[in-house]
Order: C-alpha cells, then sequence, then structure tokens
C-alpha cells in the first residue's frame, strides 16, 4: 500500500460517470479560533461525504476495482463502513447485505434499511458481527467489503489526505485521525508517509493501536465508550499495523468525557453535528493531549456524521 494506489483510487473516482464520490471542502482556520495555540487548524470536514462518513471512499473503491458478483457485496460494520456499502452498491444497483453488532446505534441501523441493505443485526461487538458474516459469504459468494483491512477500502481512504494536501496547497506539519480498526491512519500514513506528522488518536475504551504498539505486535482488546459504535474493532488491521509502525508518529488515548466535549464544542461552536469518533481530534487539542507548536498548521479529520440529532442537545 503506498501512494501509487492512492493515486489510482483517486483515478476511479474522477472517471468514474456517476460522481458518487464528493470531494469534500478544507476549512482552514486561525488556532486562536478554536482556542488553540497554533497557527492553523485545518479541519477536513469528510462527515459532509456521501454516507455520511470517510468510509464511502474506500468502500466505492473496492466495489470499483472488482467484479461484483450476482450475489452482491457483503459487509460487517457498527455502521458507517456498512452504510457506505449500502450506498456504493445502490449506486451500482447491485444487492447488498449487512451485518451488525448490536452496539450499533439504531440511527444507523434505520439508515442501513433506508438505503435498501438487509440488515443482520448479531454479536455484541464488530469481531462477533464479522465471524457472522465470514460464514454467509462463503454461503453465497457476495463480494466482501471490510470495514478497514483490504488495500482498496485503505487506498480509497487515502484519498482523502490526497485531497489535503491539493485543497491546502502544502503538506500540514500533523495530521490528528481518529482509530477504529485503522483503515483511515494507514490510508493518511500511506499518502504523507513521514512528510507530515501523522498521530493516532484512541478512546481510552478502545485502544487498539495503542496497545498494539505498546505490545509490539496486534492484539485483542476489549472495546467500549462513546464512540464504540465507529470505533469498536477489538484489534488493529495487518495494513494499519504495518503503515503506522512507519509512518505514525504517536498514538494517544482521550478520555470519554474529552471526546464529548469536544462534539458539543463543534456543534455549538461551528454548527457541525458530528458522531464523537470525528471529534477525538479537536479533543486533543483542547485537553492538550497533543500540544502544537506555535507556528504549526494541524490537520483533523472530522471523520462523520451519522448520529442521531438529539445527542447534541
Amino acid at each position: 500500500m503506498d501512494r501509487h494506489d492512492i493515486d489510482m483510487a483517486a483515478a476511479r473516482f474522477r472517471a468514474d460517470g456517476r460522481g458518487f464520490i464528493r470531494r469534500t471542502p478544507l476549512w482552514q482556520l486561525p488556532g486562536a479560533a478554536l482556542g488553540v495555540d497554533c497557527a492553523e487548524v485545518w479541519l477536513k470536514l469528510e462527515h459532509l461525504q456521501v454516507s455520511g462518513s470517510f468510509k464511502a471512499r474506500g468502500m466505492y473503491n473496492r466495489l470499483l476495482a472488482n467484479p461484483i458478483p450476482p450475489a452482491g457485496v457483503i459487509v460487517a460494520s457498527g455502521g458507517n463502513a456498512g452504510i457506505a456499502t449500502a450506498a456504493a452498491a445502490r449506486a451500482l444497483g447491485v444487492p447488498c447485505e449487512v451485518f451488525v453488532p448490536t452496539v450499533s446505534s439504531p440511527a444507523k441501523q434505520q439508515k442501513l434499511r433506508e438505503l435498501g441493505a438487509r440488515v443482520v443485526v448479531t454479536g455484541a461487538v464488530y469481531a462477533e458481527a464479522l465471524e457472522a458474516c465470514l460464514g454467509r459469504q462463503r454461503e453465497t459468494g457476495a463480494l466482501l467489503t471490510h470495514a478497514y483491512d483490504q488495500p482498496e477500502v485503505v487506498a480509497g481512504a487515502g484519498t482523502i489526505a490526497l485531497e489535503i494536501e491539493e485543497q491546502g496547497g502544502r503538506t500540514p506539519d500533523a495530521v490528528l485521525v481518529s482509530v477504529g480498526g485503522g483503515g483511515l491512519i494507514a490510508g493518511i500514513a500511506a499518502w504523507f508517509a513521514s512528510r507530515s506528522r501523522v498521530i493516532a488518536l484512541e478512546p481510552e475504551l478502545a485502544p487498539t493501536l495503542y496497545r498494539a504498539r505498546a505490545a509490539g505486535r496486534p492484539e485483542d482488546v476489549a472495546v467500549g465508550g462513546i464512540a464504540a459504535d465507529s470505533l469498536g474493532a477489538k484489534r488493529v488491521g495487518a495494513i494499519a499495523w504495518e503503515l503506522a509502525q512507519r509512518h505514525v508518529a504517536d498514538a494517544l488515548l482521550l478520555p470519554d468525557e474529552a471526546i464529548r466535549a469536544a462534539q458539543l464544542a463543534l456543534w455549538k461552536e461551528f454548527k457541525l453535528a458530528v458522531e464523537p469518533a470525528a471529534a477525538l481530534g479537536l479533543a486533543a487539542l483542547l485537553a492538550r493531549a497533543y500540544v502544537p507548536r506555535a507556528e504549526e498548521t494541524v490537520t483533523l479529520v472530522v471523520c462523520g456524521a451519522n448520529l442521531d440529532p438529539a445527542t447534541l442537545s
């Protein structure tokens, strides 16, 4: 997985006549606008992507790059990868089946059904839903889209970094990225490849990459907390682990209280209605888990907006 794969994904998106993938805005603000002592903070507003999260890029790239059998596509997902796969399948006119764990939010399950997917709710966590999904895939022969651990999925996510560099006119000094299974940070790290400092952010209650770095290898962890429906993978993906060892500068943990405070701040101060997973970047800055230099430009990837709006009251 490298910049060539990401360039190929971007070329597929440009060549696709449906215009399914959006080029989301890059909001460039002085650090002071967010109460941060640095030169600039760039917000990549990927919550405005088709299907409400960055996942659309990887799932659509996976479908465009492979023949789709009559059974269509199948995925296990806490919500966002399933929503993205269902939206991509609908755009291409193929069937879609999604396995979600019970922790997945009702709002996300409803969205899946609205997109025409067959939804199977099974297992307490993502890993259990994935096991059931793999069994079903062996029966039907459907094309499997993995939430984070396939090259096409990672390359699709990496097109976010390509856009950040194009829209900003340069590479930022640091990029703060939320991590669940690691597909997003893997794609971003593959693009910037140490030209920017890529920082992994995880909830304290879902420390997959943090624990892998401490152990020297991926290992299963218990997951829970406010962002578990989208950052609930119990083990970091193999692709993410390989790239993180080379191109991720640090992995930081954040408490649920800081994540929730940042989520509410994005809504109250900027009217950005995003899910908890999308707020980890601001949480890291406001809680001073990541302290930028005064001259630094920091990018936050605002990765998803599939939430119940009532939770922002």
